[in-house]
């Protein structure tokens, strides 16, 4: 049986919505009934996305903005905006990070400062921006990205998943501080993934990742996005303050 329109009339928002695992989502809300706000990190990237979303579906309601989401007042102010235009935001996706492998020797201040404004910063700022609106219409639904690192580490690069950890942090004590309102608070923690990255990998060393994960396989941008989905649905009406492992049960 194919369950649709689980999203049927939803408001989402979700950064980090143009490509990998981000556009997975976005895809995923949009064939399940959603009206979708991406966000990009460029206006250009953002409608790029938008155009290839058209071109699969003419009809999908999905339109682009591509705000600071690192500085507290562009996100209020693209929140506002959205809300004078769909009066309501039912679903936040804090997706928009990145990542960084450089040794502790290396890491400069800055690059660290980056990955923490991006990572966990933008996180607070949408969620801070969003949760009145969702207080006031009397249900909200916010899932972080987080990732596997963030409960074993990584051998470098520790900027990474310490700002995973920190999402996770959140995730917990915003689901029970805003549980009250009727907002639920959860993250997903993706595995090794097919994102553009990935991707550029060799195929065998691509087959020696797989080789580790009890599934034998690494995973699609389609397999985070279906937790996503799920987490956004009625479906988990009563799933709060979680983070959702989605990594094949990986060996680290």
């Amino acid at each position: 049986m194919i369950i649709q329109d689980l999203l049927k009339d939803q408001i989402a928002v979700v950064t980090g919505g143009t490509r990998g695992i981000g556009y997975a989502i976005v895809q995923k809300f949009l064939e399940q009934g959603a009206t979708v706000i991406l966000f990009g990190s460029r206006q250009s990237s953002a409608e790029a996305a938008i155009a290839k979303l058209h071109s699969e579906n003419p009809e999908y309601s999905v339109t682009g903005l591509a705000p600071d989401i690192t500085d507290l007042t562009s996100v209020e102010q693209t929140f506002s905006q959205i809300v004078k235009e769909h009066k309501r935001i039912d679903i936040l996706v804090n997706n928009a990070g990145i990542s960084a492998r450089d040794s502790l020797y290396d890491y400069s201040e800055a690059d660290f400062d980056k990955i923490m404004d991006l990572n966990v910063k933008a996180v607070w700022n949408c969620t801070k921006a969003v949760a009145p609106y969702m207080r006031d219409q009397g249900s909200g639904c916010i899932i972080n990205t987080s990732s596997m690192v963030s409960l074993y580490g990584q051998p470098s690069g520790c900027g990474y998943p310490a700002s995973k950890f920190a999402v996770n942090g959140l995730t917990k004590s915003l689901a029970r501080e805003l549980g009250k309102d009727h907002i639920r608070v959860n993250a997903v923690a993706p595995g090794v993934t097919r994102t553009d990255m990935v991707a550029a990998l060799p195929e065998d060393m691509v087959s020696r990742i797989s080789a580790d994960i009890p599934l034998g396989r690494i995973g699609e941008p389609v397999d985070i996005a279906n937790a996503f989905l799920f987490l956004a649905s009625p479906l988990a009406s009563y799933i709060t303050g979680t983070i959702l492992s989605v990594d094949g049960a990986t060996q680290v």
